[in-house]
């Protein structure tokens, strides 16, 4: 639904197309992105319009590109770690 929304706004009904759901489940759907800032909606007539909300979209991604940042380093400290007991003689080897 979001990587929809990204093309441009879409009613509830085209969000749901794609989907073997019921327009509640879409609808409910909905209401966790609005939640979470992501998408937003206006009544238009007996249509319920919904749009990506860009800026939150930045804040998501600068939040992913920060964990990503910490366990890479994680995970080097992990190889560098496991590199160097690989190197060392193990007694109980035989």
């Amino acid at each position: 639904m979001v990587e929809r929304l990204t093309e441009g706004p879409a009613s509830v009904s085209d969000l749901a197309q794609p989907f073997a759901m019921s327009l509640a489940a879409v609808l409910q759907h909905v209401r966790v992105l609005e939640t979470s800032g992501l998408v937003s909606s206006d009544k238009v007539g007996r249509t319920r319009v919904c749009r990506i909300e860009p800026q939150a979209l930045l804040t998501a991604e600068r939040w992913i590109s920060e964990r990503q940042s910490i366990w890479e380093q994680r995970l080097d400290r992990l190889g560098a770690y496991l590199d160097d007991q690989s190197d060392e003689p193990n007694p109980r080897r035989k």
